[in-house]
């Protein structure tokens, strides 16, 4: 036997290893989004929690993850720590006005071995992605601290299936190797193949976005030559589950079709893009269960994963594999190494916070969901100025009910500081959640269901949108299903129902809406820029008119 032992091991090449299987600790989140500073609000805590009969816990922040993780690592001799995507964009204004060099530091001080790209990695484009890997000062911002350039990140980030259009070559790596006990594990990373209809166009030209399903087969094979058997996917991409945390109720969503279509090769699929928490076994192409995770988002969750090598075989004993996920409450100490990134960070933050950026003649209101709102409206005509120019050529925009946050309150003028006064973090605080804005081809008749849309049927509600300068309708508020919305008129004129328009709306409405149907979508930017541009353009700028959308009953 020990003959044979050895010729296997000479079959297989590399050194002598450990003849009894052993367990490998993988520790994963998704979704981070800059959330340095504990998260506030709904963002605190989980939509799906253990017992939905008690109060939600209070979640998230980075010096509790990494407090988290270093728990859970005293229980295994070998743990590696992973990311499924978007540790970064969409980030609070603490680590996203310094275009998240804050995060990386956070991530690096906790310990990340490797992450995959997601959509909000190209929100800034691919120049910036790769600056935020390799290294130096911002194009435009510089340096934030005099005489310590930015120097780049310790993990790597992979991008399996983002592709140079010149080269065919990967951005980024498309794999990465972590030998224990001489065995070869091998990490894929690849960002949902949609990546191209959520960011702006000027970021990611020459670039391809490849079908995952081919590029995880180009990548196992690429691992498969360096001796790797043992193989876990970061996909950014994910689903949608009705249960328990630690659950996969009714999972629906991508996931569950590129599940059955992954290479069988895959032992293990970490998963993120919808922020939500789920551990699910799922067949593989072959019929075999596999665990496919996600760890809810900015930070709240970690999925601690156990996996089982059988070292002759260099593989994973994918029977023996266990997931689950853990709640990063704030009932732990602190970690001290983040709260010195934050101490560090946060005198910069205070300084750019407070700049002005336009002014305002009155307060602008949020107002109720349920009711037309001024400053939806303005946000609206932001997103539509921002896209009126090529290749947008945009002629309407909106944005959700939802997607408004805190109202503009007029400032009365104070010592040198005059009245009206806008600052960075006014704005921020209206759309704090760092969306790209979308370009669509929808029809007039398009536009009419995506406005009968504004009825909540699940929850008998009306959900008013911000409509931009130039349409106009009546909502019937005792309307009935499909016919609440008349007289819908574009610059005086009745909608033109066969007419093709050029509409602006935050990337996340184009799903579950009449808006995924458009055609010829195109990426704009952030909607925060829309509107910091928007204010500093048309200074003092007037509340606008709620009479864009006319509430009616009869």
């Amino acid at each position: 036997m020990r003959r044979l032992t050895l010729l296997l091991l000479l079959l297989c090449g590399g050194p002598a290893m450990a003849s009894a299987p052993f367990r490998v600790q993988v520790l994963s989140f998704n979704d981070f989004h800059g959330n340095i500073n504990p998260p506030s609000g709904k963002d605190a805590s989980m939509s799906i929690t253990e017992d939905p009969g008690q109060p939600q816990k209070i979640l998230g922040g980075s010096e509790y993850l990494a407090t988290r993780l270093s728990i859970l690592r005293q229980k295994a001799k070998h743990s590696i720590t992973v990311s499924a995507g978007d540790l970064i964009g969409s980030s609070p204004l603490l680590s996203g006005m310094f275009h998240d060099e804050p995060t990386v530091e956070a991530m690096e001080a906790m310990h990340l071995d490797v992450s995959t790209v997601g959509n909000h990695e190209f929100d800034e484009g691919l120049t910036e992605l790769l600056r935020m890997q390799n290294g130096g000062c911002h194009p435009e911002d510089g340096c934030f601290f005099t005489g310590d350039a930015y120097d780049g990140a310790d993990f790597p980030w992979l991008a399996a299936n983002v592709i140079y259009n010149n080269t065919r070559k990967s951005i980024l790596p498309k794999t990465w190797i972590k030998k224990i006990n001489g065995v070869n594990i091998g990490f894929i990373g690849m960002t949902l193949s949609g990546t191209p209809d959520l960011v702006s166009q000027a970021g990611i030209q020459g670039l391809t976005f490849e079908d995952e399903v081919k590029a995880a087969n180009t990548a196992v094979n690429l691992l498969h030559q360096q001796k790797t058997r043992a193989v876990v996917l970061l996909l950014h991409e994910g689903g949608l589950q009705t249960g328990n945390f630690n659950g996969c109720d009714g999972i629906s969503g991508p996931i569950v079709e590129l599940a059955k279509r992954l290479p069988a090769e895959i032992d293990l699929i970490v998963s993120g893009h919808t922020h939500q928490a789920y551990v699910c076994s799922l067949p593989d192409p072959n019929g075999r269960l596999r665990h496919v995770t996600s760890a809810s988002a900015f930070g709240r969750a970690v999925t601690e994963t156990w996996l089982t090598i059988d070292p002759m075989t260099r593989d994973v004993v994918r029977s023996k594999t266990t997931s689950s996920n853990i709640m990063v409450t704030r009932d732990v100490e602190r970690d001290a190494a983040q709260t010195a990134i934050i101490s560090r960070w946060f005198p910069l933050y205070s300084v750019k916070a407070f700049e002005d950026v336009g002014f305002i003649t009155a307060s602008i209101n949020a107002e109720s969901r349920d009711a037309p709102s001024s400053l939806r409206n303005l946000v609206a005509d932001s997103f539509l100025a921002a896209t009126l120019g090529p290749p947008y050529k945009a002629e309407i925009a909106f944005i959700n009910a939802g997607g408004i946050r805190s109202s503009l309150t007029f400032r009365e003028a104070s010592g040198a500081l005059p009245a009206g006064r806008v600052t960075y973090e006014d704005l921020f605080n209206v759309i704090p959640n760092g969306n790209t804005i979308v370009t669509v081809t929808l029809t007039g008749d398009q536009i009419r269901l995506v406005l009968e849309e504004q009825y909540d049927d699940a929850l008998s509600k009306q959900r008013i949108l911000g409509v931009s300068e130039g349409l106009s309708f009546e909502f019937l508020t005792n309307g009935t299903k499909g016919n609440r919305i008349r007289n819908i008129l574009f610059k005086g004129k009745p909608l033109e129902m066969t007419r093709n328009y050029q509409v602006t709306v935050p990337s996340f409405m184009l799903e579950g809406s009449v808006l995924g149907d458009g055609l010829n979508r195109l990426g704009a930017g952030g909607d925060l820029d829309a509107l910091k541009a928007f204010m500093k353009a048309n200074s003092p700028v007037s509340p606008p008119p709620v009479d864009r959308v006319k509430m009616v009953n009869q």
